[in-house]
């Protein structure tokens, strides 16, 4: 997936604003780029998870139904940008894409894809 470097420097910023907490929005990409970045609240205000609300879940589902390829991210601020246990159970959705970014020294963003407990990196190319 390809991602512009003004995406990617808002997801870093919005992790940075919401640490030590953990952040988490919504990406809705077409043709493997991302189109469209959405803040969401993290309903948990926690620094060891994250929990997307109603709205955000709507929001996702829509940009689904419509066609559209839709990528959670959220933010790991004292650890690797790599899924957790926690996320790999929250991880419903096998077609949507799961980016982490990681405040644990120089900002770092990966993507991943989760389906059935399975985990594998995808390729995130910033332009």
């Amino acid at each position: 997936m390809r991602i512009a470097r003004e995406h990617w420097e808002e997801i870093v910023a919005h992790a940075r604003e919401d640490a030590p907490n953990e952040c988490c929005g919504l990406l809705r990409t077409a043709g493997g780029e991302v189109q469209e970045l959405v803040r969401v609240d993290n309903e948990r205000h926690s620094p060891y998870g994250f929990e997307l609300g109603f709205k955000a879940l709507t929001t996702a589902n829509e940009w689904d139904d419509e066609g559209h390829g839709v990528a959670v991210y959220h933010s790991h601020p004292r650890s690797a940008p790599e899924p957790s246990q926690t996320d790999i159970n929250l991880a419903q959705y096998p077609h949507w894409l799961w980016l982490i970014v990681s405040l644990d020294g120089d900002p770092e963003i990966r993507l991943w894809r989760i389906s059935d407990g399975k985990v594998s990196e995808e390729e995130l190319s910033v332009v």
